[in-house]
């Protein structure tokens, strides 16, 4: 089983859902099940996904809730800019929200490639943090 603590890309999937709850607080109360309610489900589906996918004993499994992790944070990407855009999230707010999504996209993008050429021959790739 892997660790996913030590994975930089749950860090960031992590520290985006606690930003996510945060700024959505904050949202007209007729959002609640609406706006709010996607985002913190696609924020809290990243990290989840993410340790879901450490939890498997597969490859392939791992590979796979990692693609879904990835999907959600962009999921997640959208619906922040929605909500700027609607007046709910300021420049403030939505400057820091949004590239820490990105980060988060980008992270698990690149996990995501490493595994992959893991799998077609190249290099294995462990996902981890490299040592501090």
């Amino acid at each position: 089983m892997r660790d996913h603590t030590k994975l930089r890309a749950f860090e960031l999937a992590d520290e985006l859902a606690l930003a996510t709850y945060r700024a959505t607080a904050v949202f007209p109360g007729e959002e609640r099940f609406g706006l709010v309610s996607l985002m913190r489900r696609a924020a809290v589906s990243t990290a989840s996904n993410i340790v879901e996918g450490c939890a498997r004993n597969g490859e392939a499994d791992y590979i796979r809730f990692l693609d879904m992790a990835h999907g959600s944070v962009h999921e997640l990407e959208y619906q922040i800019t929605l909500a700027h855009r609607l007046g709910f999230l300021s420049a403030d707010a939505f400057e820091p929200l949004k590239a820490q999504a990105a980060e988060t996209a980008k992270v698990l993008n690149g996990l995501l490639r490493a595994l992959r050429r893991g799998r077609s021959g190249g290099p294995p790739a462990s996902g981890l943090q490299p040592p501090a």
